[in-house]
């Protein structure tokens, strides 16, 4: 039976807690063979049969106070979609024809639960009202049981309730998802032994310091999902689209692929295109990150939400706002997102046995030294109380996933696109990167390196072949045309091609001839001085064309695609990481010496797809751990060869489908980055570990020891939590 992936956007995951609870409701659904939750990302994809019950699903997380909206569906078929997503966000296939209701419907609202999303200012949000009404009740039990102490107790029990039922309603909910030991059931208990023991008041102070941590979270869990989704609102939402009686404003997500539309100076286009008319400087950052604006014109493509600057451009629209490159991005970091690392998943696993576990300690801590020692009952069940707060695994588990996050949205604002945590998480261990040459290590355009002049001046050759090279758009003549520019150009007569040879015609009376060496050996003879200075060319790695005039050598012009300005900097960067580098080409074994001397790396050339592919094999079967770094397209089997595959593009497809990372900068450096990025993760996931488990590891102390109660074993799980998160998202920082 042909399986099905179904998106969701699931509103009101602040912790891992939750996403815990959602995967499990949706994992006992019938047909469901996997479930993936991101809570920074707010979204949980099902991969189920096709007949599978979905509003079960929905049923049963929305039973859990989330609000559950379908984002989209489609049949797992082993190739990209459009979009490029291995888990599509396909607005063709809405779900409402599946399960009867709409499909942005959000069920959360029908239960009464707090668990709605921090959306506007945090302090309209009904975990803001559910922590101010349990605030407010506390107060005034405390002021209740001042006037009249006789009713403090009392008081102070309704206050709790007020805080505790909401939580009590989602711990059953919760149990009978499949989730018994969850941070409300632990809460539940603590605060019900408490009551037992006549620590009411207590017991209130501990259940609204649990509603504040939880506020706290939902705080910083919104920040960290707006970071990556505020690349939304880059995109306009209208745009002046061409139409039989003129222009017209028009929504953005009504554009179609082929309509026309216009970008004034300073506004924002409005889709993915194809420039018709005009020409202008392009703020490309929002998609690259590139802070330099880039020269476009007819028949380049653009970005939606980069920003047009100088000129009027008549757009041709590519693509719709569902699958335009800033939509791609956005799903992609959270489908990655959704993709756990393996650091994150050991602790996951370790949170399954250890919440259980806590609660067996906190038992043994209120059993044991009364039954053995004699101790009193009512202070070792407080203590056991504690514990079970303190063993709260929340922080723990949040510590891998918030950083991770982070992260990969830092990186996309950032031009670098990341599959997973697992792709960020093995980067830091990478010892060795192989570059492809061409378009990636070099600019994959040849400029005029060289003018050599036989008998006349260096501007006159230059004219004379740049006359001839007019009007062509092959990638030498532009080279050619590019060097020229400022020149007075003869004008030519007879112009022609000559096939595999160059290119011919008179000027100015006399014969002009452009092109091979070959060619021009046979039109007249060659100095000795002129074969010397060319074949010292050849040796640098340069494709040399000779000019000859009335059956005279008179110059020669010289090609080469030289490195990228910033590859030169960006290898030694690695190189002092202790990263070894090569480089991979099918070009000629001269050219590629010439570069990678430039360069100071190690080089093998005139390679095939498949020889790239064996060597990085080879590398990896002498233990060095291998990325490899090319366009996405020829160098495919030997991006999938290496540990991480890294694309080098501006935005393409292939820059975001084919390898496990891409650099859309088009930057060398980017490639240093990455590892930077990976290492300053990982040792954020360390520190946040750190604190998760210090705290409540020093809480654990003091309680044991009679110094510290309830409400500060509280604190050793909210607010470990919150202080990991912050921790976290200090990795939303630009990458550097």
């Amino acid at each position: 039976m042909q399986e099905m992936k179904s998106r969701y956007r699931i509103e009101g995951m602040d912790c891992a807690s939750c996403a815990l609870k959602v995967d499990k409701a949706a994992r006992r659904v019938d047909g469901v063979s996997d479930v993936a939750v991101s809570v920074t990302a707010g979204t949980m994809t099902v991969t189920h049969s096709e007949g599978s019950d979905l509003a079960a699903l929905e049923r049963l997380v929305s039973g859990l106070g989330y609000g559950v909206t379908a984002i989209g569906s489609s049949a797992e078929a082993g190739s990209p979609s459009p979009s490029g997503a291995a888990c599509h966000d396909d607005h063709d296939h809405p779900h409402d024809h599946e399960h009867g209701h709409e499909p942005g419907h959000d069920h959360g609202h029908d239960h009464g639960h707090d668990h709605g999303p921090i959306s506007g200012p945090w302090w309209k949000s009904g975990k803001a009202r559910l922590a101010g009404l349990s605030g407010l009740a506390l107060a005034i039990a405390y002021g209740a049981g001042l006037l009249v102490p006789g009713i403090a107790r009392g008081a102070f029990l309704l206050s709790l309730l007020v805080g505790l039922v909401p939580v009590a309603r989602r711990a059953l909910a919760a149990a009978r998802a499949g989730t018994p030991f969850s941070i409300e059931t632990l809460m539940v208990i603590a605060a019900t032994g408490a009551v037992v023991i006549d620590a009411t008041e207590e017991a209130a102070m501990v259940v609204f310091l649990f509603l504040v941590g939880e506020l706290l979270e939902g705080i910083a869990a919104t920040k960290a999902r707006d970071s990556i989704g505020a690349l939304s609102a880059l995109v306009p939402k209208t745009a002046l689209k061409e139409t039989p009686s003129g222009l017209a404003e028009t929504r953005a997500d009504d554009l179609r692929p082929g309509d026309i539309i216009l970008a004034r100076p300073g506004d924002r286009i409005a889709a993915d295109g194809e420039i018709l008319s005009g020409e202008s400087g392009i703020d490309e950052s929002p998609v690259t990150g590139e802070s330099v604006a880039v020269s476009r014109g007819p028949g380049a493509p653009v970005f939606a939400g980069t920003i047009n600057g100088d000129g009027a451009l008549r757009i041709r629209v590519t693509a719709p706002s569902s699958d335009n490159t800033i939509a791609r991005v956005i799903r992609l970091v959270e489908e990655a997102q959704e993709k756990k690392a393996p650091t994150e998943r050991f602790i996951d696993r370790f949170s399954r046995y250890y919440t259980p576990g806590v609660l067996a300690v906190g038992a043994l801590v209120a059993i044991l030294p009364p039954l053995v020692g004699g101790g009193d009952v009512a202070e070792w069940l407080y203590k056991g109380l504690a514990i079970l707060l303190i063993g709260c695994p929340c922080a723990l588990v949040i510590s891998t996933p918030a950083a991770i996050a982070a992260s990969l949205s830092a990186g996309a604002r950032a031009g670098l696109l990341l599959k997973g945590g697992a792709v960020l998480e093995k980067l830091r261990e990478i010892d060795t990167v192989a570059f492809d040459k061409t378009g990636t290590l070099t600019t994959g355009k040849p400029v005029v390196t060289d003018i050599l002049a036989f008998g006349r001046d260096e501007a006159a050759v230059l004219s004379l072949t740049a006359a001839l090279e007019a009007g062509s758009s092959h990638p030498l003549a532009k080279a050619i045309l590019t060097r020229a520019e400022g020149l007075s150009l003869p004008a030519v007569e007879d112009n022609r091609a000559i096939g595999g040879k160059g290119l011919s015609g008179r000027i100015g009376g006399q014969a002009v001839f452009f092109g091979s060496l070959r060619a021009a050996e046979a039109m007249g003879t060659i100095p000795l001085e002129a074969r010397s200075r060319i074949a010292a060319l050849n040796g640098e790695g340069k494709t040399v064309s000779l000019l000859v005039v009335d059956g005279e050598v008179a110059g020669a012009i010289a090609f080469r695609d030289e490195p990228r300005p910033d590859a030169i900097v960006a290898v030694r960067e690695l190189k002092a990481q202790g990263i070894r580098t090569l480089m991979l080409t099918g070009d000629n074994h001269l050219t590629a010496q010439a570069i990678g001397s430039q360069l100071g790396m190690e080089v093998r050339a005139e390679l095939m797809p498949e020889d790239k592919q064996r060597i990085v094999s080879g590398l990896k079967a002498d233990g060095r751990i291998v990325a490899k770094v090319g366009d996405g397209i020829n160098d495919a089997p030997a991006l999938a060869a290496a540990d991480i595959g890294i694309a080098m593009g501006g935005g393409t497809d292939v820059a975001l489908e084919t390898a496990d990372a891409a650099i859309l900068k088009g930057h060398v450096g980017d490639v240093a980055r990455l590892i930077r990025l990976s290492r300053a993760t990982m040792a954020n996931i360390r520190q946040n570990i750190a604190i998760a488990l210090g705290l409540k590891a020093f809480f654990l102390v003091t309680t044991i020891l009679g110094i510290t109660g309830l409400w500060p074993a509280i604190l050793a799980d909210t607010g470990a939590t919150v202080l990991v998160t912050i921790n976290a998202l200090r990795l939303l920082k630009p990458v550097r």
